[in-house]
């Protein structure tokens, strides 16, 4: 019995997918396309029920039914138009083959009425799960993986978590690729850590996936939407994996940034230090560091690398990642950034470039405005939304830079995002800028960003007397639920811990926060 599955499985292995029967003619289109917008004509516009039976209902794929040059064309000319007036877009870098990219697949589960186990993706903008088996961005084998744990959950007894009754073990499985090093993580998203005979369930799946380097349980027992926990339970293997991008060796585990699509991501951040124009001799920043990506592949063109990250977790991938590769002239703190740069600067120390890679979101006025204090000769900006990095650039550009070049790069092909690496540079006739500087009146920040920690340091002063720290302002944002995150300035080398923030001050904060309408 056991040999007849076998050949079958072989046998199924050996039949084309959909998928690969529809993208055999796309595949031999891209082969020759170059990194950037190839020439008009040389692809058809295709149809989007050519391409995949779930885009209507899933919603990611907005762009399907454009060919990958019109869809090109298309990115380029909303960054232009975005960035209009603030500066020059170069061009649209895309890929050679914009297909099954994805080196992170997030699978929802859910129970269907009939009983039947489905796994897929979240509808656009519901929580009803679309059933996926198979998709044109993901990774194949992420695919296969999930598809033969979904097949597994019924002989193991294992119940879907439901969200509106609370019932049910597993909620989500993540599956992350390493795409240099050919390593596989998968992490099993449960309500409890107790999983049964999860001995035998991880043995079954390594008996039809051999090729997983290590399973993870992860602990979320959380009522919002946030996918992971924040515990995770090793169930084989090292509980991460590794991956190689630009020379360097990352370890990535089940709650690290890492780029999703890593061709691309080469290119991106090749681009982005070659636009920082190292000599060997700069100091570089890199905040919103993650697991020290653009640092540590920096570091090898620069004397002197700072890193800071808030996000703890990353924080210990970075260091771990820094030894790996040996590398000896890159430091890694704990902290928010915007914060560090001004403590930075008051204690008289520069930096000559940044790098900086926010979230979608983009920077806040903090942060920006703490760039601006601590003059780095050059700015190199990464970011994942135009439209935050337009108001972004508008802010720098009014406060001594100039914006010289941006490159659009294609990191999520067939959807309608747009990464972006701009270069800024600080104009030779641009004064020394004090730490009390007044935010822009015409900025497009609310009312409540224009609160500066040098504005509430300000207020502290007329009003007690008494002097407070930027660490100190940041511990009580947080406190009051200001999304400021966790903020210790733990220093892996030079910097001493930042003591807690004095009872009094605490009280001098709040009325400065209340003042400025931050908190009621």
């Amino acid at each position: 019995m056991e040999n007849t599955r076998e050949k079958n499985k072989r046998a199924d292995g050996r039949k084309k997918t959909y998928f690969d029967r529809e993208n055999k003619k796309k595949a031999v289109r891209t082969e020759k396309t170059k990194s950037v917008a190839p020439e008009k004509g040389k692809q058809k516009k295709s149809s989007s029920s050519s391409k995949c039976p779930y885009q209507k209902k899933c919603g990611g794929c907005t762009y399907l039914n454009l060919s990958y040059e019109e869809q090109l064309a298309k990115k380029e000319q909303f960054l232009k138009k975005t960035l209009k007036g603030i500066v020059p877009v170069k061009g649209m870098v895309g890929m050679e083959n914009p297909y099954y990219y994805r080196n992170k697949v997030n699978s929802a589960f859910a129970r269907k009425k009939d009983g039947t186990i489905i796994s897929g993706i979240y509808e656009k903008g519901t929580h009803k799960v679309v059933p996926v088996d198979e998709c044109l961005l993901e990774d194949q084998r992420a695919d296969a993986i999930i598809r033969d744990i979904r097949s597994l959950l019924k002989s193991f007894k294992i119940m879907i978590y439901n969200e509106d009754s609370g019932y049910g073990l597993l909620r989500h499985v993540m599956v992350r690729t390493g795409f240099a090093s050919g390593e596989i993580m998968v992490v099993l998203v449960c309500v409890s850590p107790v999983f049964p005979s999860k001995n035998n369930f991880v043995k079954a799946l390594r008996k039809l996936h051999p090729e997983i380097t290590t399973i993870v349980l992860n602990v979320n027992d959380r009522t919002d939407s946030m996918v992971l926990g924040k515990r995770d339970i090793v169930l084989f293997g090292r509980g991460y994996i590794e991956d190689e991008l630009c020379g360097c060796t990352f370890r990535i585990s089940p709650q690290s940034f890492y780029q999703v699509n890593p061709v691309q991501t080469k290119n991106l951040y090749e681009k982005a230090i070659s636009l920082a124009g190292l000599t060997g001799n700069e100091r570089v920043m890199d905040a919103y560091c993650g697991i020290g990506t653009i640092g540590l592949i920096a570091s090898r063109d620069a004397r002197e690398v700072i890193s800071v990250e808030l996000n703890p977790d990353a924080v210990r991938d970075a260091v771990t990642n820094a030894k790996r590769n040996r590398i000896k002239n890159v430091s890694f703190y704990q902290n928010d950034a915007g914060a560090f740069m001004v403590s930075m600067a008051e204690k008289g120390e520069k930096a000559d470039v940044v790098f900086m890679d926010p979230p979608r979101a983009g920077s806040d006025e903090a942060f920006l405005s703490s760039v601006v204090t601590l003059s780095p000769k050059k700015v190199v900006y990464v970011s994942c939304n135009p439209e935050t990095l337009a108001r972004d650039l508008r802010y720098l550009t009014k406060h001594g830079y100039k914006a010289e070049e941006a490159w659009g790069y294609d990191m999520f092909a067939w959807s309608e995002h747009v990464e972006t690496v701009v270069k800024l540079s600080l104009k030779k006739d641009t004064p020394k800028i004090e730490v009390t500087m007044e935010p822009d009146e015409e900025s497009n920040y609310t009312p409540e960003e224009k609160a500066t920690y040098q504005k509430i340091k300000d207020y502290v002063k007329d009003k007690y007397d008494v002097n407070v720290h930027t660490s100190h302002i940041a511990q009580v944002k947080r406190m009051c639920g200001l999304d400021m995150g966790e903020n210790y300035n733990k220093s892996k080398k030079e910097n001493p811990e930042v003591k807690k923030c004095p009872q009094e001050k605490v009280e001098y904060i709040k009325d400065a926060l209340r003042y400025f309408g931050l908190i009621g």
